[in-house]
């Protein structure tokens, strides 16, 4: 099987089901930004982690993938098992929890960076913030299962708090975010 098919030669691309719509479709923007997050956070994956932030990345991907199917699918033509539910997001929020419970509290902002599985993990968090605000954006449209909402929003605070703990394991600091200074009279 080719990978081309050149039915996308004339800007529009199939839904789950069949349909053809315009390939700057918000339907199509919100799964396809969701589908760079998951890269991102692969890209996450390749600096060493962990085994166990490894593990909850590897399931993040799954879920990822599983969001991104569902957003494919034009509203309200999704079936069978959520992409995500109201337990994941719980999951998520102890695993926040627990990285949040190995560094130290936040005292000023952070710019993203630090050691490299640090700068990955904060890159991932950006483009996942973006998923969020484009399926935010189809949800204003069209019906959108608020619980994929809720729970690309904890991701991003996720990978955010994954990032410090990245540091902290590297013995590298955050990097605060120092605002500009007034100009000296």
């Amino acid at each position: 099987m080719k990978i081309y098919t050149r039915t996308g030669d004339d800007g529009r691309t199939g839904l789950f089901g069949g349909t053809r719509v315009s390939k700057a479709d918000p339907r199509v923007d919100a799964y396809g930004t969701v589908d760079e997050a998951n890269a991102a956070v692969g890209l996450a994956r390749a600096a060493p982690l962990g085994r166990d932030v490894d593990a909850r990345l590897a399931r993040v991907q799954r879920d990822l993938f599983a969001v991104g199917a569902a957003l494919a699918a034009p509203a309200g033509g999704a079936s069978g098992a959520p992409a995500v539910d109201d337990e994941d997001v719980a999951a998520m929020e102890a695993a926040i929890d627990a990285a949040e419970a190995r560094v130290e509290p936040l005292r000023t902002f952070v710019l993203p960076g630090g050691c490299e599985a640090a700068a990955r993990l904060h890159l991932a968090r950006t483009v996942a913030r973006r998923a969020e605000r484009a399926v935010v954006a189809l949800a204003a449209r069209e019906p959108v299962a608020p619980v994929l909402l809720r729970w690309l929003n904890r991701l991003s605070d996720l990978l955010f708090v994954l990032a410090r703990d990245a540091n902290r394991a590297a013995g590298v600091p955050d990097v605060p975010w120092e605002g500009r200074r007034a100009p000296r009279a």
